[in-house]
């Protein structure tokens, strides 16, 4: 059942949206949802597409090296854990 109406909705919605295309670009006149677009705005998307991937490599770098130790203090702390209990109690 599922198989089959996966079979009929997948063709069925990429007709839709092949149907529809062309009416959701022809608003606006085709100057898309900004506005006109000039060298300026042009630029300062440059701009910011350059600035965001050092900013996101250095936040995302950051992010690691913090689960990185306390993955590390996890591991350490496992490893006091057992090792003490080994010679806990016994004979």
């Amino acid at each position: 059942m599922r198989n089959r109406l996966l079979r009929w909705l997948v063709p069925l919605a990429l007709l839709a949206a092949l149907v529809l295309a062309p009416a959701a670009s022809a608003s606006n006149n085709g100057r898309g949802f900004y506005g006109d677009t000039n060298d300026k705005v042009v630029t300062n998307a440059g701009f910011i597409i350059i600035a965001f991937f050092p900013i996101f490599v250095f936040l995302m770098s950051t992010l690691q090296r913090h689960l990185e130790r306390r993955k590390e203090a996890r591991k350490a702390a496992e490893k006091a854990l057992l090792g003490s209990a080994q010679w806990r109690g016994g004979w």
